[in-house]
C-alpha cells in the first residue's frame, strides 16, 4: 500500500468517526431550545385540537417549550411546504393528515412538496373513520339501497364534499368505483357548508369526518347511513360499516407528525417516543375518542410504510377514475 493511499484511508476513517460522534452528540443534547409544531390548518381543526392537547405533556417530557403555530391556507399546503423547507434539526415539525400527504399530491398540480421525499415520518398518531351521511328525506336508508337507487337514476345522486379532489371526495369516488355507480359531485369550501345544504335538501349525500356531523346526526337534522371503518364502531353500534355491503371496502383517515427530510434518526426516534407516550395517556385516549379518533402510536418505520401504501393507493384511484389534476 503506498503512503498516499494509506493517508487517504486514515482520513476517511477519521471523518466517519467525527460525523458519527456529532450525530450522537446532537441526538443526546436535543432539544436545547423550543420546538415548533406547525398546524397547516386554522385554529379549531381536529389536528389543531389534538396537538394542543398533547403539547403540555410533550413540553414536560422534552424539557423545552412546545410552540403550536397555525400556518393555514391552500388546503394545508402552505404549512406543509414551510416545514418541508425548514432546517432538518427537529425544531420544526408538522402535524398533518392523510389528505395533505396522500391525496392532494395526486389531485393538484400546484403542490410544492413531495410527501414521500420531503418529510421524515415521526409518528402515525391516530386513525379515524369517516361517516356516510345524508339528507333525512332521501329515498334510501342503507348504502345498499343507495347504490341501487344510484344505478336506477344515473347521475342524479348528488354528493357534497369539502372541496374538489379532497379526501372526502376521493373516498366517495372510491366507494362509487367499488359499487359501480355514478354520482354528481358538488364541491363546497368546507364541511359546515355541506351539512347546511344537506339539511336543507340541496345535496343528498356526503362523506366527512365524524366529529363535525355528530351533533347534527344526534339532533336528527341529517341521517347516518354507514361508517367507513372495516367493522362497526362502538360509538354507533347500530350503524353498519360500508364493508357489510361492499366486502373488503374501507377508507379511514389518519393524523400524524413529520419532520423535514434529513432530520437525524436519533431525533426522529426521540420525538416518536415522547409523542407516543403523550398520546397513550388515558385522558388523551379518552379525549381523542370524543372526536372519533383512535390512538395508534406506531414507529417511524411503520408510518413511512403506511404513508407510501396510501400514497400509491390514491394515486392508482385517481388514475383509474380518470380524475384530472388541477
Amino acid at each position: 500500500m503506498n503512503n498516499s493511499h494509506w493517508k487517504f484511508r486514515v482520513a476517511i476513517g477519521i471523518f466517519c468517526a467525527i460525523t458519527s460522534s456529532l450525530g450522537v452528540a446532537q441526538g443526546n443534547s436535543y432539544p436545547n431550545r423550543p420546538i415548533k409544531i406547525v398546524i397547516p390548518f386554522p385554529p379549531g381543526n381536529t389536528t389543531d385540537i389534538m396537538t394542543r392537547m398533547i403539547a403540555p405533556k410533550l413540553q414536560e417530557a422534552m424539557g423545552q417549550a412546545i410552540v403550536v403555530e397555525n400556518r393555514a391556507g391552500a388546503s394545508g399546503t402552505i404549512g406543509m411546504d414551510f416545514v418541508a423547507k425548514s432546517k432538518p434539526d427537529g425544531y420544526t415539525i408538522v402535524a398533518s393528515q392523510g389528505g395533505n400527504m396522500v391525496v392532494l399530491p395526486h389531485t393538484s398540480k400546484t403542490i410544492p412538496y413531495n410527501p414521500i421525499k420531503d418529510f421524515a415520518p415521526i409518528s402515525l398518531s391516530t386513525a379515524n373513520y369517516l361517516v356516510v351521511i345524508s339528507n333525512k328525506d332521501v329515498p334510501f336508508k342503507t348504502v345498499g339501497e343507495m347504490i341501487a337507487w344510484a344505478k336506477a337514476n344515473p347521475g342524479k345522486l348528488t354528493v357534497g364534499s369539502n372541496g374538489e379532489g379532497g379526501f372526502p371526495h376521493l373516498t366517495f369516488e372510491h366507494l362509487a368505483k367499488a359499487g359501480d355507480f355514478t354520482f354528481t359531485h358538488v364541491p363546497y369550501k368546507g364541511s359546515a357548508a355541506v351539512i347546511t345544504d344537506m339539511a336543507g335538501g340541496q345535496v343528498m349525500l356526503g362523506i366527512d369526518g365524524v366529529s363535525g356531523p355528530t351533533p347534527h346526526i344526534r339532533s336528527g337534522l341529517i341521517k347516518l347511513l354507514a361508517v367507513t371503518n372495516k367493522v362497526r364502531v362502538k360509538d354507533w353500534p347500530n350503524t353498519p360499516a360500508v364493508a357489510e355491503t361492499l366486502t373488503g371496502w374501507d377508507s379511514n383517515g389518519w393524523f400524524g407528525y413529520s419532520a423535514p427530510a434529513g432530520t437525524p434518526k436519533e431525533i426522529v426516534q426521540r420525538l416518536n417516543t415522547e409523542i407516543n407516550k403523550a398520546m397513550r395517556s388515558p385522558e388523551i385516549v379518552e379525549q381523542m375518542a370524543q372526536y372519533g379518533l383512535t390512538v395508534v402510536t406506531e414507529s417511524p418505520e411503520y408510518f413511512a410504510q403506511e404513508l407510501l401504501k396510501d400514497y400509491n393507493k390514491y394515486g392508482k384511484l385517481v388514475k383509474d377514475i380518470g380524475y384530472q389534476a388541477h
